[in-house]
């Protein structure tokens, strides 16, 4: 099989979006619609990728992850998509094999499409294959114009198309294949003849044609996949498809989602059967839900790792935590970065950890904040315990042995160590090490004074 050479254009200003932000960064379905690009493109196995920048060309490269074979080509200025192409010259010249031209707004289509478009091109020996759709809206899209046979003679944009061929409903999707060989040659005898002063490359179809060169299309299965973004709706609506598609493969695979409308699942996130969502659970960036857990309203789960039969009640926040089988956290907990809820363990409602770990069957239930501890086995954290692990200028660490018991409303002042089965009296401020076993009671002596309140009542 020939070498596959992507090429992405991604050099527009995107006017109607209103934004700073170059219109291919702007995200649908967690991902940069960019990268949902360059994730199809993956699927032909590229040997190189060159993406046209040129609005904040500076600003989508800083942006975009280095791949293998990937470069940029700026185009300025910007004088159409024939004009855009012509820029990767450079960069495959002297190669042989198929260019595939996609946009780089365009994040529907699917690596089946892709691939289909690619063998037929390749199976015909086409010197052009152009993916077209059938829309009950044409208006706007260029127009594949047929001839008696069936073949395609012409793409005509909009607006330069007449009234009966505006009638067309089979559109350009603007994603092609080419063969490299004469392809840049070709670029370079395109007009600009037309309404927008541009050098179209839909024009390369009729020049193919008079040349006696073969042109095929491929039709897509599904129209929305050649969905363009070029406004904050047109985002939202990509959007909103790329979560229903996504809700409707996990359900699929064995996952119960209570509300998909609700339910905000990322691309890179995996979930295990028998699981059950809950309206409004947000699941982002390389989380993993294992078998059989219970995720309840109101959850966000970031880059984390929560293993089978764990329960997560309603609005509690995980951020590149684990959690191990079996424990219960919520509601209203906090798992802050780099912390660890072990196996059958029990995080309560307002209870922050952040850098910690919880060992197997320790509870921390109440009104809690836990940071920079190592917390062992079966250990009773009381309400509102604070490990102090901040003096201002740096942190420090907290380390509660296995079995300990920790009375409510105490105090740990970092660094400080409670032995293996120790208790802390309630209302504690510990200062000091507790050795294992002992009873440590830190409290201000209390004074009663008798008659106080009449005597000061007339004070107040």
């Amino acid at each position: 099989m020939s070498d596959t050479h992507i090429v992405i254009l991604a050099a527009g200003k995107g006017t109607r979006m209103k934004s700073t932000l170059p219109k291919v960064l702007h995200k649908a379905g967690e991902l940069p619609l960019l990268e949902h690009v360059f994730r199809t493109a993956g699927a032909l196995d590229p040997v190189s990728t060159t993406v046209i920048v040129g609005h904040q060309a500076d600003v989508v490269q800083q942006s975009t992850p280095k791949r293998l074979g990937l470069s940029f080509a700026v185009q300025e200025p910007q004088l159409g998509t024939g004009h855009a192409l012509l820029q990767a010259e450079p960069f495959l010249s002297g190669r042989q094999g198929t260019v595939v031209l996609l946009s780089g707004d365009v994040p529907l289509l699917r690596p089946d499409t892709l691939k289909a478009l690619v063998r037929t091109h390749s199976e015909r020996k086409a010197a052009a294959t152009v993916l077209t759709a059938a829309v009950a809206d044409p208006d706007g899209y260029g127009r594949i114009i047929r001839d008696d046979s069936g073949a395609i003679c012409a793409i005509v944009e909009h607006r330069d198309a007449t009234l009966n061929q505006r009638r067309v409903a089979e559109i350009n999707s603007g994603i092609y294949a080419f063969d490299l060989n004469g392809l840049f040659e070709a670029l370079k005898t395109i007009g600009s003849t037309n309404a927008q002063g541009e050098y179209y490359l839909p024009d390369l179809v009729t020049i193919y044609r008079g040349r006696g060169l073969v042109v095929e299309t491929v039709v897509a299965p599904d129209s929305r996949e050649i969905l363009g973004v070029n406004s904050r709706r047109e985002l939202a609506e990509v959007g909103a498809i790329l979560k229903r598609t996504r809700n409707e493969a996990l359900m699929e695979s064995g996952v119960t989602i209570v509300d998909p409308a609700s339910a905000f699942i990322g691309p890179d996130v995996t979930i295990g059967a028998d699981t059950i969502l809950h309206p409004g659970v947000y699941l982002e960036g390389r989380t993993s839900i294992g078998s059989g857990c219970v995720i309840n309203s109101g959850v966000r789960i970031i880059d984390s790792q929560i293993e089978d039969g764990v329960v997560i009640n309603n609005f509690c926040v995980i951020c590149d935590s684990h959690v191990s089988r079996g424990a219960r956290l919520g509601p209203f907990a906090h798992i802050r970065p780099q912390s660890n809820v072990g196996e059958d363990a029990h995080v309560g409602n307002f209870v922050e950890l952040k850098k910690t770990t919880l060992g197997r069957g320790s509870k921390a239930n109440h009104l809690s904040y836990l940071g920079d501890a190592t917390i062992g086995e079966k250990v009773n954290i009381g309400a509102g315990t604070i490990t102090c692990n901040y003096d201002g200028v740096h942190k420090h660490p907290t380390v509660i042995e296995d079995g300990a018991f920790i009375g409510s409303d105490s105090q740990l002042i970092a660094p400080v160590r409670i032995g293996e089965g120790a208790y802390v009296a309630a209302g504690s401020s510990i200062t000091e090490d507790v050795a294992a076993g002992s009873l440590a009671i830190a409290r201000g002596k209390q004074t009663n004074k008798p008659g106080w309140v009449a005597r000061n009542k007339k004070t107040r």
